[in-house]
């Protein structure tokens, strides 16, 4: 293929000649009108593609075969009108040295478009990634290009030549690039790896999720480590010359980002404690304000999901240093007390069993242990008592268990005729000053 292109390449006569020429004109008006009608039937079939697209399932075959069709349908209509006009100028036996080196080089960037479509199908969707896609494309395209008109190694030479002198070392544009593209490959293959791992790790039925997410941490860290590694000895790079780089990095971790370390390294015992797991209800702080169970346990941070739908971002070190409730450590059962008061003029037992029967009343409260009442206290406004029910779903909320049993509660207590007291005050008045006539009135009838 080389050779091919080198030949052709050869047989091109000047840029001046070339715009002289009839048949050079031909190629590149067949050129631009193969652009220009390849362009016309991507806008036609785009929206064709785009509904079928959005009508299948997410993440099926017959999806992924729509979206790389996309992709690849400028490439290969551009590549496939480059063949017709081709053909139909040797038909008329009219050269095509432009047209002979267009068509590899659009049918590498077809074949570049779909491996790195496939490639970006095994992360996670985001619109960051779909953005890279393009420049990682337009970056192996050139690198391909240049390759196959064989201006490579003269383009190499030319930025092998900017160089300087660091120590030792020399650092000379060309390896920049170098390790600049090995960093990013070996990255996304890295991500990619930990990204397989931590889903077989989660699809492991024998595997507990605070070990799946242990196994995900350590894979990603290794294999990031383990890829910048390989990138700076790939490159030529002397490991020692990163000594001090390394002292600056340990007093920068020392202040500025000692916190950021703090986080990062509270994640790991987090883990390795097995203390909070996805899946755990947990309070946060002395006044437990931070209700919610427990999504996702990141490097830096743990995501919470409150009752009202809210995904609070709690930092690592703030679980390990304040206190936390974890509602669900070892056992998922969870008590609910609903404090009542009756008057002293009610049956305090047939109030009693009439809360214990209202318990009944949300189907979130289990049978063992079961319901009980209890008379706490005779108070200032009436006899306070409190029925303690179990539930099993705390992840689910308190407040709709509460509401369920008062109502059922408030329902029996009217029903019987059980007063629930308002708050009361007995004044007594133990004498009154005398009364007064007021001026002029001598009291005569």
């Amino acid at each position: 293929m080389q050779e091919t292109l080198d030949a052709l390449l050869a047989r091109l006569p000047p840029f001046g000649e070339l715009l002289a020429r009839t048949s050079i004109q031909l190629e590149l008006l067949t050129l631009v009108l193969a652009m220009l009608g390849s362009l016309v039937l991507r806008q036609l079939a785009a929206h064709a593609l785009s509904d079928r697209a959005e009508a299948t399932r997410s993440g099926s075959l017959h999806h992924l075969a729509i979206r790389s069709l996309q992709r690849l349908l400028w490439p290969i209509s551009l590549l496939v009108l480059v063949f017709l006009g081709r053909a139909a100028l040797h038909s008329h036996e009219h050269p095509t040295p432009i047209l002979d080196v267009a068509e590899p080089l659009i049918a590498s960037l077809a074949t570049i478009r779909i491996v790195v479509y496939l490639l970006r199908k095994g992360f996670r969707a985001s619109r960051a990634l779909k953005a890279w896609e393009n420049v990682f494309v337009t970056g192996i395209w050139a690198l391909v290009a240049l390759h196959l008109l064989g201006w490579l190694p003269a383009v190499e030479a030319a930025m092998e030549g900017l160089a300087f002198n660091l120590g030792e070392t020399r650092i000379s544009l060309l390896a920049t690039i170098k390790l600049v593209g090995l960093v990013a490959l070996l990255l996304t293959l890295a991500f990619w790896v930990s990204g397989v791992i931590e889903r077989r790790m989660r699809s492991s039925p024998n595997m507990t999720p605070a070990l799946q997410v242990a196994f995900a941490k350590f894979s990603r860290v290794l294999l990031i480590a383990l890829a910048f590694i390989v990138a700076i000895d790939a490159v030529g790079i002397d490991l020692t010359t990163f000594a001090v780089f390394g002292g600056a990095l340990g007093v920068g971790i020392g202040f500025g980002l000692q916190r950021i370390t703090s986080n990062f390294i509270s994640g790991f015992i987090l883990v390795l404690d097995r203390s909070i797991k996805p899946g755990d209800v947990i309070s946060v702080g002395s006044d437990g304000s931070k209700y919610g169970w427990v999504q996702e346990l990141r490097a830096r941070y743990v995501v919470v999901r409150d009752r009202d739908g809210v995904e609070r971002l709690i930092p690592n070190e703030n679980l390990i240093t304040s206190e936390v409730i974890n509602w669900s450590y070892t056992d998922r059962n969870t008590r609910v007390r609903l404090p009542v008061s009756v008057s002293y003029d009610d049956d305090v037992e047939q109030a009693m069993a009439l809360m214990v029967e209202a318990a009944r009343a949300s189907g979130r409260v289990i049978a063992e242990p079961e319901p009980v009442a209890r008379l706490l206290a005779f108070g200032d406004n009436g006899i306070e008592l409190e029925l303690r029910v179990w539930i099993s779903d705390p992840e689910n909320g308190i407040g709709n268990v509460r509401t369920d049993i008062n109502l059922a509660i408030w329902r029996s207590f009217k029903a019987a005729g059980i007063t629930i007291p308002y708050p009361q005050r007995d004044v007594y008045i133990k004498s009154s000053p005398p009364t007064v006539p007021p001026p002029g009135d001598s009291g005569a009838a």
